[in-house]
Order: C-alpha cells, then sequence, then structure tokens
C-alpha cells in the first residue's frame, strides 16, 4: 500500500486513472457521496465551495459510496447525470468505491488512519464525511457528514494562504 496520499491512483467517473497529485492543488477536500442521502443536497455546497475557490487552488474530489443504506446505487453514468442534473456538479467524481471493510479503497484507509474520527481509524461513519488535505497531503483534517460545506471556509482559506 502507497503511503503517500499524493500518490494513490483513483479512478475517475470516465474511467482515466488520476492521483490527487495529478490535480496540482494547494488544498484537496475528498468527500464519500451518495445520491439518495439526506445529505445528498451538500452537493450544492460543495459545488459553491468549488466555484469559489478552485482558481485559488482548491480541488474538490466526490468519491460515490454504497455502503451507507445503500444510498449510491447507480452505475457511474447514473451517478455524473444525478450530480450534473440536480446540482450543476462540475468538480471531479471518482468512481464508486468502498470507504469501510477490507475493500476500502487504499485513499480511504490512509485518510482513516491519519485522521481517525468517531468510529476510530478503522471507519467512516456515514456519507459525506470530508477530508480537507493540505497540498503536500501532511496535514488532514477530517469532518462528519452533518458538518455543512460552507463551514470549512475558513480552514480551506487558511490552506489557500
Amino acid at each position: 500500500m502507497n503511503d503517500n496520499l499524493l500518490d494513490i491512483a483513483c479512478i475517475t467517473l470516465g474511467g482515466e486513472s488520476k492521483t490527487l497529485a495529478d490535480f496540482g492543488a494547494r488544498a484537496l477536500l475528498v468527500v464519500n457521496t451518495a445520491s439518495k442521502c439526506g445529505f445528498t443536497p451538500q452537493y450544492k455546497g460543495l459545488e459553491a465551495l468549488w466555484q469559489q475557490y478552485k482558481d485559488q487552488g482548491l480541488v474538490i474530489l466526490g468519491f460515490p459510496c454504497n455502503q451507507f443504506g445503500q444510498q449510491e446505487p447507480g452505475d457511474e453514468a447514473a451517478i455524473s447525470e444525478f450530480c450534473e442534473l440536480n446540482f450543476g456538479v462540475t468538480f471531479a467524481l471518482f468512481k464508486k468505491v468502498d470507504v469501510n471493510g477490507s475493500q476500502a479503497h487504499p485513499l480511504f484507509a490512509q485518510l482513516k488512519k491519519r485522521a481517525p474520527g468517531l468510529l476510530g481509524s478503522q471507519g467512516i461513519k456515514w456519507n459525506f464525511t470530508k477530508f480537507l488535505i493540505s497540498g503536500d497531503g501532511k496535514s488532514i483534517k477530517r469532518y462528519a457528514p452533518t458538518t455543512k460545506p460552507e463551514a470549512l471556509k475558513a480552514d480551506i482559506e487558511a490552506l489557500l494562504r
């Protein structure tokens, strides 16, 4: 397993392999998402953050996950269409991943290890858990699903300075 967060490969909804380093960001916000969740309206807030800060170096990366109440049942095309039509999402979306358990994506395995939450380093509690990562991959803050995207502005701005 790769211990450098920025070098972990992830597959976009379009099937392209990318690492976090490929984005050249000063700050990255990684979120496990779902289309049929009570927190799904946070897509709007995430898109607003992306629009406000993308020119300053913020990159938002959405990782659909079907592990919580089967709230992301669609395939890649359905996920992409839903996000674009309902919330105007233009930030990067990736193929569906597991965030917990033995099949957890390596990125989420590392994020949980480096920024443990309520369930410790073993688990993510629910959809829309957010991880704010510095551009060098060394600083990571974790936010609960209930934390609205706009509440992250001060922390994002601190990383972009």
